[in-house]
């Protein structure tokens, strides 16, 4: 007996199985949990997922572990897709960063990402709107844009628009930091908008930056094997850690400092170094077996995760203290809220958050517009 076909649309069925694909094959570049409002440490909730399809989603924990709850976590089981409290299409092309600039109500969601522009919105605004913040071209209007400078060549031609791959933020100094594809770190002011400085030095893109805010200086770190460190009063490089042979480099993939901003540590292929800076030592090198998509500090431990389903930690000797397998088959991002759950990001544009014990508190992929 043949089905009845009088309601069947061919063009709604192919659009669920493209959009269907389309989730699947994203990948979440970044996570970031959202500053408690008012400031003070509560439960951990609010989060923001940046993907390549441009998007910025705000999920809320608490609504993914009531939904989680008749999917539990096993490995090669399916998730569920959640739908984000809010969505902006926030990049022409992938939106490869985003962090949160202040702690307070007046917090500012940063975002960048390939069309070479760092946006922002107000995030108790972005938290409270009733409706995803996309108008009819696809962008909600922002508080704040950015735009890398093009170069010029000859006859007065511009170069292509150079992506934008990482930012960080020091609120006290008012400036935003960005690591750029045409092998350039920026200093932004926030209120003007306006390039405060130019960081220029590598020989190639930056994948990432990071601001050393007692220090007056920044770090960052290349596809040229290096990691510099600049002075932020003068733009000068004052040291340059990593092998500058062509032939044996490897690309600094990510980079971290500890609290006291006295430890770097820096993704490097498949290893990890452990910097101090004070003695300008490298004291520990860690091999892992895939290569290093990002890496951050817990205190005293360094947590990894890389091109494989594994979020590791290590102590600052180089001990592998514990491992957690995590949803995607290759993770770009891990960030943690003060009251210690993680939350990874990669491939599949899965996340996974993760408790301080090890648990998986929910695993989904993250819908869009």
């Amino acid at each position: 007996m043949y089905g009845d076909a009088t309601n069947w649309n061919e063009d709604e069925y192919r659009e669920a199985i493209l959009k269907e694909r389309e989730i699947q094959t994203r990948t979440v570049f970044r996570t970031a949990w959202a500053p408690p409002v008012p400031a003070r440490i509560p439960n951990p909730d609010a989060f923001v997922v940046a993907s390549s399809d441009g998007t910025l989603a705000f999920h809320s924990l608490n609504s993914l572990v009531s939904q989680s709850a008749s999917f539990g976590y096993s490995k090669g089981q399916d998730v569920m897709v959640a739908e984000p409290e809010r969505v902006v299409r926030a990049h022409d092309g992938p939106a490869y960063d985003v962090k949160f600039y202040g702690e307070d109500e007046d917090a500012l969601l940063l975002s960048c990402g390939d069309d070479g522009r760092v946006r922002g919105w107000r995030w108790k605004e972005f938290a409270e709107s009733e409706a995803s913040l996309h108008l009819e071209e696809n962008h909600a209007k922002p508080l704040i844009e950015l735009t890398n400078p093009q170069h010029k060549g000859p006859w007065g031609a511009l170069s292509p628009m150079p992506e934008i791959n990482a930012i960080s933020v020091d609120p006290q100094s008012g400036s935003v930091f960005t690591a750029a594809g045409d092998s350039c770190a920026y200093c932004w002011d926030v209120e003007s908008g306006k390039i405060k400085m130019t960081f220029k030095g590598h020989s190639d893109y930056l994948h990432t930056v990071v601001s050393r805010s007692s220090a007056s200086q920044i770090l960052t770190g290349s596809e040229d094997g290096t990691a510099r460190i600049w002075d932020c009063q003068t733009g000068k490089c004052i040291r340059v850690i990593g092998s500058q042979d062509k032939k044996s480099r490897l690309r600094i993939s990510s980079m971290a400092l500890d609290g006291s901003e006295s430890w770097l540590v820096c993704g490097q292929g498949k290893s990890l170094a452990l910097w101090n800076l004070p003695a300008s030592e490298c004291v520990s090198t860690i091999s892992i077996p895939a290569h290093v998509q990002d890496v951050m500090f817990d205190e005293k431990q360094i947590l990894t995760v890389g091109a494989e389903p594994l979020l590791r930690r290590f102590d600052l000797n180089g001990a592998l203290l514990s491992q957690i397998h995590c949803a995607p088959c290759s993770v770009f991002s891990i960030s943690m809220h003060p009251a210690g759950v993680v939350a990874v990001g990669g491939y599949g544009g899965l996340v996974d958050v993760i408790s301080q014990f090890g648990s998986h508190l929910s695993t989904f992929r993250s819908s869009s517009l």
